[in-house]
């Protein structure tokens, strides 16, 4: 396989990624509204239970991803990823139709379940697949621009759906008029995009080799260290991702409530916290091994992270603020693609179930980080980030010195 074509596949699985994130990041400006309309037409919602419904909604989809990512990864090990990406492409353009032309809540709640069993299967196969066509030098590399698919659809969603939402649309045709809804526009928007990406994918992306499986590997996997070193690299991803939806959950509020901030500052703080972790981890996954070992970095990302979130609620000036929130992104950046990195190398054998199952695990931490961040908000609006900081700091201090070299892994 030249390296032209291994480029083209690499493309390909990167914007499948991103189109994924930007679903998910389109439905952030337009839920309230959508949900809103959708309750008050049908009459049978009371006011005061149309946030409860805003909240299952957001809260339904990456919880049928944390049911999903593991199945749809093994079964990537046994039929090949190619079949588990299209699968997953289908049902997240199959959800964003559904959304965009839903006409009850039951609709809208049926449109978050499929998309959520369905579309879980991408991030962690496509990451898998992509250990598969990598040796062990490139890796680290390309799954950092995964994160940087990841990282700029959740920036780009946002912006298509605040965008999109605007006005309604008219099209006379030979049937008749047709009037599409502003808030339906941006999900029939990214459903189109979904479609070219699902084209090209079943046009271009072909299989990776399969691997036989060895039994001396088999033997080797069932040993204690490898067993312990990965759960403490999946408890290491619960901990990140819970203390990145926390951060992300109580920022809007604090900044409302503490920082008086207005919207449009609120938004640049997600703004840049998104582009810094996009733009850095390629460039730590860039860094010689020699020079600084991925589990180094590990231990600095972590402990730059828990200093961040222990002097965030110190000082509200507004430079301060967003210097903490860059500084946060840094130490995220730094850990989220030697995190996967780490878990590829745990078997070759089983990447798609190893990162599906870290996918699950990110679902759980994506699940609790806002109910647990917004239940200390109630004892004391700085309560969450010295608290989420010294979570980090104990697995700075205690969890990262105990993994073995990733040099040892690949042998």
């Amino acid at each position: 396989m030249g390296n032209r074509e291994i480029l083209g596949r690499i493309i390909i699985v990167l914007l499948s990624i991103f189109v994924v994130m930007s679903g998910y990041g389109v439905l952030l400006p337009v839920l309230p509204y959508y949900t809103e309309r959708l309750a008050l037409k049908s009459g049978v919602v009371a006011d005061e239970d149309i946030n409860y419904h805003i909240g299952i909604l957001t809260s339904i989809y990456p919880f049928f991803q944390l049911l999903f990512a593991v199945v749809w990864g093994k079964l990537s090990d046994r039929f090949g990823r190619k079949l588990l990406i299209i699968m997953g492409l289908t049902g997240f353009v199959v959800m964003q139709a559904l959304t965009g032309l839903a006409t009850s809540l039951t609709m809208l709640y049926m449109a978050r379940i499929l998309g959520g069993i369905f579309s879980s299967s991408v991030i962690p196969v496509g990451n898998a697949y992509l250990s598969d066509i990598t040796n062990s030098m490139q890796r680290r590399k390309v799954l950092a621009w995964s994160g940087v698919a990841v990282s700029t659809g959740v920036i780009a969603g946002p912006m298509i759906g605040g965008y999109l939402a605007q006005t309604n649309l008219h099209f006379n045709t030979s049937f008749g008029h047709l009037l599409l809804d502003k808030f339906s526009v941006p999900f029939l928007a990214v459903a189109l995009l979904g479609v070219l990406i699902l084209f090209l994918t079943i046009g271009w992306l072909k299989n990776p080799e399969r691997r036989n499986l060895d039994i001396l590997q088999e033997v080797q996997q069932s040993r204690l260290s490898i067993r312990l070193d990965f759960i403490l690299l999946l408890l290491m991803s619960l901990v990140i991702q819970l203390a990145v939806t926390l951060f992300e959950t109580v920022f809007s509020v604090y900044a409302k409530d503490v920082l008086t901030f207005t919207t449009s500052q609120i938004g640049l703080g997600f703004m840049l916290c998104g582009l810094i972790m996009a733009a850095l981890q390629p460039l730590f996954a860039s860094l010689d091994e020699k020079k600084l070992s991925i589990n180094t970095q590990l231990f600095i990302g972590f402990a730059i992270a828990s200093l961040a979130m222990f002097a965030f609620s110190f000082w509200t000036h507004n430079l301060f603020v967003y210097a903490m929130i860059i500084v946060f992104a840094v130490g995220g950046a730094m850990v989220t693609p030697n995190l996967i990195a780490m878990i590829s190398f745990i078997d070759k054998n089983h990447t798609g179930a190893n990162l599906s199952l870290q996918t699950s695990v990110n679902s759980i931490g994506q699940v609790l980080g806002p109910i647990l961040g917004i239940w200390l908000y109630t004892f004391g609006k700085s309560w969450p980030y010295p608290i989420i900081g010294t979570v980090l700091l104990l697995v700075t201090v205690l969890v990262v010195p105990r993994l073995k070299s990733t040099s040892t892994k690949r042998q």
